[in-house]
């Protein structure tokens, strides 16, 4: 496995991570399972959140003993100062930690929420007094709007940003460069999320992976190439989607990694030009939900 330093927060992460909500909706004991396997096989970088079903009921319990092994990067959907600190220790108490290596605000979707978050009483309030008390290293962003990921770095020195980067909604949303290169220039922690998206489910189709949202590309081809897309950016850790099957997937395609060719780069391009991407630059412009 291949590691990268997590931006200014000198974490050495491996370049794939563990979605909590691959151990979310199953017996405990194939939680147990994924979570050995991912750990042996080196992965060291956690990212799960409370609205993740009952991943945190899974993962604690599974991370026995192997605390020390990992990074937890817990999320709050809580946009107030009160219930942010209840979600925050209701976290820590199920992960069995006294701990997050990275607390952070979860899907921001516009300008009006991030206020909040940063208005007196807001979730901002909770998060700077629980690092304070040291029950938060790191504090980060996550969002899919160039937008807003934008304005919250002008607006606060986070230490690290999960962003979907993703090559249809790179190359056919415009969405995802400003957004590295502002983080890159502020040495935060970059985590990528819906590598492995094709696009909305067609309506009235079988989801055929529950847990995931979107549909994902789950031929090993095409996700081969949307992975490598993936880790070709300037990103630190890639975290694949909802299910161990995928998960798995993500894996093999980032084993022995090389970046895309310049015919690679043309061919996911031309997929991108006639797909429709599930975001583009901001919340008003959402494609998918």
């Amino acid at each position: 496995m291949e590691y990268r330093t997590f931006g200014k927060t000198g974490m050495r992460t491996s370049r794939i991570g563990f979605g909590g909500i691959v151990a979310a909706k199953i017996p405990q004991e194939e939680a147990n399972r994924a979570v050995a396997e991912a750990i042996d096989l080196g992965v060291n970088y956690f990212d799960f959140a409370p609205t993740y079903y009952d991943a945190e009921e899974r993962l604690g319990p599974a991370l026995k003993g192997r605390r020390d092994d990992v990074y937890l990067a817990c999320k709050t959907a809580e946009r107030t100062s009160d219930g942010a600190a209840e979600e925050l220790h209701r976290s820590l108490k199920r992960l069995w930690t006294d701990h997050f290596d990275i607390y952070q605000l979860h899907g921001v979707p516009n300008l009006e929420e991030l206020n909040t978050i940063f208005s007196p009483g807001g979730a901002m309030e909770t998060i700077l007094k629980a690092r304070d008390e040291g029950l938060v290293r790191f504090i980060g962003i996550t969002t899919h709007f160039t937008d807003v990921a934008l304005e919250a770095m002008r607006q606060f020195d986070f230490d690290s940003v999960l962003f979907p980067i993703n090559f249809i909604i790179w190359h056919a949303g415009e969405n995802g460069p400003d957004v590295l290169e502002a983080a890159a220039a502020k040495n935060m922690g970059r985590s990528a999320i819906k590598s492995m998206a094709h696009g909305a489910w067609p309506e009235g189709a079988e989801k055929t992976w529950p847990k995931c949202w979107y549909k994902p590309y789950d031929d090993p081809e095409m996700t081969k190439l949307a992975v490598r897309f993936t880790l070709s950016q300037d990103i630190h850790v890639l975290i694949p989607p909802s299910h161990l099957e995928l998960w798995r997937m993500a894996v093999k395609a980032a084993d022995n990694f090389v970046p895309l060719d310049k015919e690679e780069e043309e061919q996911l391009k031309a997929i991108a030009a006639q797909s429709t991407p599930l975001f583009r630059r901001t919340g008003e412009d959402i494609v998918c939900e």
